[in-house]
């Protein structure tokens, strides 16, 4: 099996930008944020910014490396996936890893059914997108 360390890279960036868009100010931001028990005034993460978003980027290139395993492995199950096959992988590994284990602790943690479903969706985008770049490469 071969990574195709360009193409974890751009998924990876991909990955953050949609992660910024989606919890941007003038996106979902606002609406998670209140659903979230916090106000305008409250700032978020709990370590410095830079933190926030070195972890957060981290987190977006482990997600982009394992897709390129689980392509890799799709790949030379199915005999081969075009990006619309990566976009649908990648769609179904959210739905089924991210979406199916979050959605417990999110409720079980006190934040509610519509602070999963924001959280998740930017999720399922974020890994369809990272399937879909991966297997374009292939």
């Amino acid at each position: 099996m071969e990574i195709n360390w360009l193409s974890v890279v751009i998924a990876a960036i991909a990955g953050g930008m949609i992660g910024a868009i989606w919890f941007g100010p003038k996106t979902f931001f606002p609406i998670w944020w209140k659903l979230m028990g916090k106000t305008p005034g409250d700032n978020p993460g709990t370590e410095s910014m830079g933190m926030v978003f070195g972890l957060t980027f981290a987190g977006a290139f482990v997600q982009a490396l394992v897709m390129a395993v689980a392509v890799s492995l799709a790949e030379t199950a199915t005999g081969g996936l075009d990006w619309y096959e990566g976009l649908a992988f990648g769609a179904l590994l959210g739905v089924g890893f991210s979406a199916a284990t979050s959605i417990g602790h999110k409720l079980f943690g006190g934040f509610g059914l519509k602070v999963w479903i924001l959280e998740v969706g930017q999720d399922i985008v974020s890994l369809a997108a990272m399937g879909a770049i991966i297997a374009s490469f292939i």
